[in-house]
């Protein structure tokens, strides 16, 4: 078994919690003194960092949210004199104000070993080829696992995003033998490489680190089938630090986070509690390792589960099971949450249909309604009339039978879902107008 860093990642809970009280304590400290957004927050909350004597008191701090991050744009909770941050990132601002975050020197030194610790778990070394497909730029995809994998010796290819056939002919011709992406991406890299007649024994693809967007054990199996390799599940946001805050290790049972660097907990997103381990509710993260961005207790919205079984691949870091949505997508239809995810794991575990699939909600007489868009595989194009209705009539069965409310199916033609080399757009929300 290799490991990256093996005091770390096989650290006894013992060793674990007395370091990252120190490191709580320390940034607790620090962020009292530099940011006076926290300060002013600490004492609204009536807490002083001498009140945090460990671990153990990481609740009785206030918790961080996006908004928190809007309200003091750009710069607002940086914790360094801006002449020390080498490195800005920021999200797509699609929702409002971006999110702006900061890398110190040494801040970029723990996000490159968060990655390699997370392609040394999937089996990479310095014989490898990484094929890096997530953007480059101010996303922070690209650029954590390229300098990752560079930790690693890897041999980096930064194809970035776009010309999916060029990609291809740059994984077959450049022997590439670790991919990064969304999964969602990988879908389309395997169906365009039907399409020029290619097959994975055409390409030597071994391991595949796929993110930034929900995926499911089915979408798992058809990435694994597609194009030969054993697909891993990474997790990061750029708030923590990007890429590589968890990542799977060989026993694909959840992702370990890296919890020296980032302490967990969940919460119930309602009231606020504190969850004990085994509890579903929303990930919340401390920073206690970065300089320039140390975010305490910030809601990641993302709604998983913490395990602490023993791992077969020796490893002690907690396990974050793979998140069943954020609370941010998830769907209030007729007063039933619905997530995407689980009509991806319906659908694609039914099989005949291919992976693009899309959600159409609306609201009609006050009612809410929920349409999917499913398309058939090419095979499935050539079907009666008859056979697509019957395919439908099953689908609406599962579907209704998973949810617990009506929907509506409609099978439609191959390539009429359209395609993204980023995140999918899986959800049309129309009563939001």
């Amino acid at each position: 078994m290799s490991y990256r860093d093996k005091a770390m990642e096989c650290a006894t809970t013992e060793e674990m919690q007395a370091l990252q009280s120190f490191r709580l304590l320390q940034t607790v400290r620090r962020v009292y003194e530099n940011v006076p957004y926290y300060r002013n927050k600490m004492k609204e909350s009536g807490v002083k960092p001498e009140d945090i004597k460990s671990v153990k008191d990481l609740s009785r701090l206030p918790l961080t949210a996006k908004q928190d991050l809007r309200d003091t744009y750009p710069y607002g909770l940086f914790a360094v004199p801006m002449e020390q941050v080498v490195r800005l990132h920021a999200s797509s601002g699609t929702t409002g104000k971006q999110i702006v975050v900061g890398y110190t020197q040494k801040d970029l030194g723990i996000w490159q070993e968060c990655c390699a610790r997370a392609l040394v778990a999937a089996g990479a070394d310095h014989s490898d080829f990484m094929h890096v497909s997530y953007g480059y730029g101010l996303f922070t995809g690209g650029l954590g696992l390229h300098y990752g994998a560079e930790a690693v010796g890897m041999a980096v290819i930064p194809v970035s995003v776009g010309n999916t056939q060029r990609q291809i002919t740059i994984i077959k011709d450049f022997g590439s033998t670790v991919i990064c992406c969304t999964p969602s991406y990988a879908v389309y890299l395997m169906e365009t490489m039907s399409e020029l007649g290619l097959t994975k024994d055409d390409i030597k693809l071994k391991a595949g680190l796929f993110g930034a967007e929900p995926w499911t054990e089915e979408m798992r199996k058809e990435i694994e089938n597609g194009l030969g390799l054993k697909a891993y599940d990474i997790y990061g946001l750029s708030e923590i630090i990007g890429p590589g805050v968890s990542f799977e290790c060989s026993q694909q049972t959840g992702m370990h986070i890296n919890e020296d660097h980032f302490i967990p907990e969940i919460i119930d997103p309602d009231t606020e509690e504190v969850l004990p381990d085994g509890c579903q509710g929303e990930l919340v993260f401390s920073c206690v390792t970065k300089e320039a961005f140390p975010l305490l207790r910030y809601r990641t919205r993302d709604i998983a589960i913490l395990s602490r079984e023993k791992c077969g691949c020796g490893r002690t870091l907690v396990k974050m099971l793979r998140p069943a949505g954020r609370t941010d997508d998830m769907l209030i239809i007729r007063g039933v949450n619905v997530f995407p995810s689980q009509i991806e794991s319906v659908l694609l575990g039914l099989g005949s249909t291919s992976p693009h699939y899309q959600l159409i909600v609306d609201r009609v007489n006050h009612i809410d309604t929920l349409e999917i868009n499913v398309e058939i595989s090419p095979e499935m194009f050539s079907d009666t009339m008859r056979n697509i209705e019957e395919k439908e009539l099953e689908i609406k069965s599962a579907v209704e039978s998973a949810l617990g409310i009506s929907t509506k199916i409609h099978l439609v033609e191959p390539k009429t879902i359209g395609r993204s080399e980023g995140k999918a757009v899986r959800v049309i929300d129309r009563r939001i107008r």
